[in-house]
């Protein structure tokens, strides 16, 4: 299921979140889906999660978006200067604005408190796969977010990397586009490909274009408008 290194370690999971009870019931929930995840530890504000990642390895950081008043996304940035461990926001707002500016400032992934116990377990698993959890709304607000205005100058110099793409390239980053923030699963079995296929191809068009991701990816062919 997963793409990490290997399927025998755990993913292991910080969980950041300002209500002990919440703590509580999430520590309990990924230390119920062991041997896939791992508790790696807990904190209750940002300084406790930073200091803990400059300690122990983290896969995930499942974050809380609201830190007793403080912007959990603004701790972001700082996350990733540490450590590469990919983070999924946890939180009860229903305010799609919050959500985008999370996504924006590099957050894999928002997953709601509301949700079942077995969407949270999914979502963290499938952010440290790789891929980007988050429903086509929000993939849309985000995409508009980092595009910004069409550019008017014809001459954009990304020409000549898009130039570089295999026909069966652009295939598939169209096939991104059109599924937006669908499985990998689903985008392989449209393009008849399977899902190890399917990544040994992104990872091509990752390199070629300068991207990261499929949401990089889905950003740049939607604005380059890139098609089979």
């Amino acid at each position: 299921m997963n793409e990490g290194p290997s399927t025998d370690m755990p993913i292991r999971v910080l969980l950041v979140d300002d209500h002990q009870t919440m703590l509580w019931g999430l520590s309990r929930l990924i230390e119920s889906a062991a041997p896939v995840l791992q508790l790696a530890g807990t904190a209750r504000d940002g300084s406790e999660a930073l200091a803990l990642l400059e300690r122990m390895p983290v896969d995930v950081v499942l974050l809380d978006l609201d830190l007793n008043g403080v912007d959990g996304a603004g701790l972001l940035p700082e996350i990733h200067a540490r450590c590469q461990a990919k983070v999924l926001i946890l939180t009860g707002s229903r305010e799609m604005s919050d959500h985008e500016r999370a996504v924006v400032k590099g957050a894999r992934g928002v997953v709601r408190k509301d949700e079942p116990a077995e969407v949270i377990l999914r979502a963290i698993e499938r952010v440290h796969a790789g891929e980007v959890w988050a429903n086509r709304q929000l993939l849309g607000r985000v995409l508009s977010a980092l595009a910004g205005p069409a550019s008017v100058d014809q001459s954009d110099p990304e020409e000549a990397k898009i130039a570089t793409l295999t026909p069966r390239e652009r295939e598939i980053a169209a096939a991104v586009v059109r599924h937006g923030g669908a499985k990998g699963a689903v985008i392989a079995d449209a393009l008849s490909i399977s899902e190890n296929t399917l990544r040994n191809h992104l990872s091509v068009i990752y390199d070629k274009l300068g991207l990261r991701n499929r949401l990089d990816l889905f950003a740049y062919a939607s604005k380059h408008r890139i098609d089979a």
